[in-house]
C-alpha cells in the first residue's frame, strides 16, 4: 500500500507547507478579545496553524477555540501560524511574539517542523531549534503542548527515526504534552484535505480540533497548570 506520507517529497519539490514564507508577526485574535477570566492559548507554528488556504474562522485556532468553549472551557486561542515558517524563522520570531501579547500565555501549543522535513534539513538542526523553543517557553513559565510530523518515508529509515524522535523525546525533557502526528487520520483521507494534498479543509481542520481539544483541555486543567 502506498505510505500515506510519500506525497511530501513530490509536493516539496514545488511548495512548502504554505509556499512561502512570511515577517514575523504579533499573534492574531483567533475570536473575540479574552476576558480577564479566560485562559489564553499560544498557537505557534506554520501554515498548518496559519490557516493556508481556509477562512480565519475555519483557521485550526478559532476551531479550537470554539471547541474548548463548547466543552467548558473558556479560552482563547491565539494564532501565531506563519506559513512557511521552520523551526529556525520561528526560534527567531519567538520572543517577538510572546512579548506581543497582553499577559503570559497559560499554554503555548507548539507545531513546527514540517518544512523543515519538506526542505531535508538536518534533523539534528530541527531538533536543536524546537529544543530552543521549549526551553524559552520553560523560562518563562509557560506550559508546552507539542503537536508532531511524520517525515516521508522516501527520505529514508535514518532521516525518519532522527526526524520522529524529536517530538517523544523534547515531551520528555520539558513535561511537554504530545500529539504524535498533527495530521493524524486526516492526510490520508483526499476528502479532508484541499487539493495540494498538504493541508487540511475545513472538516480537515474540524476532525483535527475534534482530537487535539481534550489534550488542550487537560494542559489547561488546574491540578496540570498550578
Amino acid at each position: 500500500m502506498k505510505s500515506p506520507l510519500s506525497y511530501l517529497v513530490a509536493a516539496a519539490l514545488v511548495q512548502s507547507l504554505g509556499a512561502c514564507s512570511a515577517e514575523p508577526t504579533a499573534p492574531t485574535p483567533a475570536a473575540t478579545a479574552e476576558a480577564a477570566d479566560q485562559r489564553l492559548v499560544l498557537a505557534f507554528g506554520d501554515s498548518l496553524y496559519a490557516g493556508y488556504g481556509v477562512l480565519p474562522q475555519q483557521s485550526f485556532p478559532y476551531v479550537l477555540e470554539q471547541r474548548l468553549r463548547a466543552s467548558g472551557v473558556p479560552a482563547t486561542v491565539r494564532n501565531a501560524g506563519v506559513s512557511g515558517d521552520t523551526t529556525a524563522a520561528g526560534l527567531r520570531r519567538l520572543a517577538f511574539t510572546l512579548d506581543g501579547l497582553s499577559r503570559k500565555p497559560d499554554l503555548a501549543i507548539v507545531g513546527q517542523g514540517g518544512n523543515d522535513m519538506l526542505r531535508g534539513l538536518d534533523p539534528a538542526e530541527t531538533r536543536a531549534n524546537l529544543d530552543a523553543i521549549c526551553a524559552e517557553l520553560q523560562r518563562r513559565g509557560i506550559p508546552i503542548l507539542l503537536t508532531g510530523m511524520r517525515a516521508a518515508p522516501n527520505l529514508g529509515a535514518d532521516y525518519v527515526k532522527a526526524f520522529e524522535g524529536i517530538y517523544p523525546d523534547l515531551a520528555r525533557k520539558y513535561d511537554a504534552l504530545l500529539d504524535p502526528f498533527f495530521l493524524e487520520g486526516v492526510v490520508t483521507q483526499s476528502a479532508l484535505m484541499l487539493p495540494d494534498r498538504i493541508h487540511p479543509n475545513p472538516q480537515g481542520i474540524e476532525r483535527i480540533a475534534d482530537r487535539v481539544t481534550p489534550l488542550v483541555a487537560r494542559a489547561l486543567a488546574p491540578s496540570r497548570s498550578s
